[in-house]
């Protein structure tokens, strides 16, 4: 296989940019720093957890509605790279917030975490949809599975220097308390997602576009209405979409919960710190595995290799109970999350038109991202009925199943053709 270009490259290190953010302030620090907030003032671990849950459910659903709209627009020329860089602003600025939230305030805590996960998720529908840009087909497994393996050692270096600055202040190394130490964690974020984003910006532009129309919007709406009327024709990419929509659900609940799952079954946050960091590391590797695996067995085998582990871990997560079963599922979630996630990703970009890329990666974000408000709450609503989290992880069991059984209906990525390919009319 040929050396990545430069442009591969440039877009793969906005996963390791971005993975700054999805470990220290989705994953780890900030769920624990939050919960500590909010037992500060007064609030249940189960109702916190529940509305952490109900806040992941707000910004996911918000991003779902713009999500296709905003991607239409960005299909013409010029314009994804600016929607791109209006999210990282936004995402970046509101992380950065986090740090002058008063002591027990864990209502603004949300509102700024609601903000910034949707500067995340609204760079990462662009970023994605640049993969039609930057590299061809028949690369696609690889150049996906690489970018999720350089995101979890990217993220896993700011988390060493996270975990490192609060665990010094907790011994009194450093003259701080815990609280300051965390917020000095959600800056190193900041700086390191800022900072790994400039070969993104610099060197990945757009290709393939539509040229620019005067009334861009109006057209837009029209053109998305267009795209939905003749969606069934699009018999493949809604087929997976359905699929997508259940298995992700599930990965995207566990990966945003676990370390507020593992405050609620006793854990202590240094242990959380230490598994999460190793869940890093291992997880890069594996990545990388899936992908060289995807092409050789294709995708879709992958993806249900992967779907399978993850109904492991909802079974098992029903009765964690020690440190170690913890650390047993964090190492199962590992081989398998970065794995179905980029599998996901190139499979997709491999079936949409290329003109089009950022209103059909709007969809690929709009069923991702209403299948996100369906678990946090279903977690949310079992935890605080049952009062045990235990059992909402294993209700998303089912949303497991579902996905791997409307998977089969799509065929292995070898034998894919773009949709364009099939005679629909995609025109303007």
């Amino acid at each position: 296989m040929k050396k990545f270009t430069k442009q591969e490259t440039s877009w793969m290190y906005y996963d390791w940019a971005s993975n700054a953010f999805s470990i220290i302030i989705t994953t780890a620090i900030f769920p624990i720093y939050y919960k500590a907030q909010a037992d500060m003032a007064g609030i249940g671990s189960a109702d916190s957890t529940a509305y952490l849950g109900y806040t992941i459910a707000i910004f996911t659903f918000i991003l779902a509605l713009i999500g296709p709209v905003l991607g239409t627009i960005a299909d013409y020329d010029g314009y994804k790279k600016k929607f791109f860089l209006g999210f990282l602003l936004l995402g970046l600025c509101s992380t950065f917030s986090l740090i002058f939230v008063p002591e027990g305030e864990w209502l603004w805590l949300l509102v700024l975490y609601t903000l910034a996960s949707l500067g995340l998720t609204g760079a990462n529908l662009f970023y994605d949809a640049f993969m039609i840009d930057v590299t061809e087909d028949k690369r696609m497994n690889k150049v996906s599975a690489r970018g999720y393996g350089y995101g979890y050692i990217g993220g896993a270096i700011p988390f060493v220097i996270s975990i490192a600055v609060i665990l010094l202040a907790q011994q009194g190394v450093l003259p701080i308390s815990s609280m300051t130490a965390s917020k000095i964690a959600f800056l190193v974020a900041v700086v390191w997602w800022a900072l790994f984003s400039i070969p993104m910006l610099k060197n990945v532009r757009q290709v393939h576009a539509i040229p620019r129309d005067p009334k861009p919007i109006r057209t837009s709406f029209r053109r998305l209405k267009e795209t939905i009327t003749h969606i069934r024709q699009y018999k493949h990419l809604t087929i997976f979409l359905i699929a997508y929509f259940f298995y992700i659900d599930g990965v995207g609940t566990i990966i945003s919960m676990s370390t507020a799952y593992g405050t609620d079954v006793g854990l202590d946050a240094t242990v959380l710190l230490i598994v999460l960091f190793v869940t890093q590391i291992v997880a890069a590797p594996f990545s990388i595995l899936y992908g060289k695996l995807a092409d050789r067995f294709s995708a879709k085998v992958m993806l249900n290799i992967g779907i399978l582990v993850y109904i492991v871990v909802c079974i098992y997560g029903y009765f964690l109970e020690t440190a170690l079963d913890f650390w047993i599922l964090a190492m199962l979630v590992a081989t398998s999350q970065g794995g179905i996630q980029a599998l996901s990703r190139s499979y997709f970009a491999k079936l949409v038109p290329k003109h089009k890329s950022n209103e059909f990666f709007g969809f690929y974000n709009i069923f991702g991202k209403f299948a996100s408000v369906t678990g946090p709450v279903l977690l949310g609503v079992t935890a605080q009925l049952t009062g045990r989290t235990n059992a909402g992880i294993l209700s998303l069991i089912v949303l497991f199943i579902i996905g791997m059984v409307v998977l089969f209906f799509v065929p292995a990525d070898k034998k894919l053709q773009r949709e364009e390919d099939y005679g629909v009319n995609i025109s303007s």
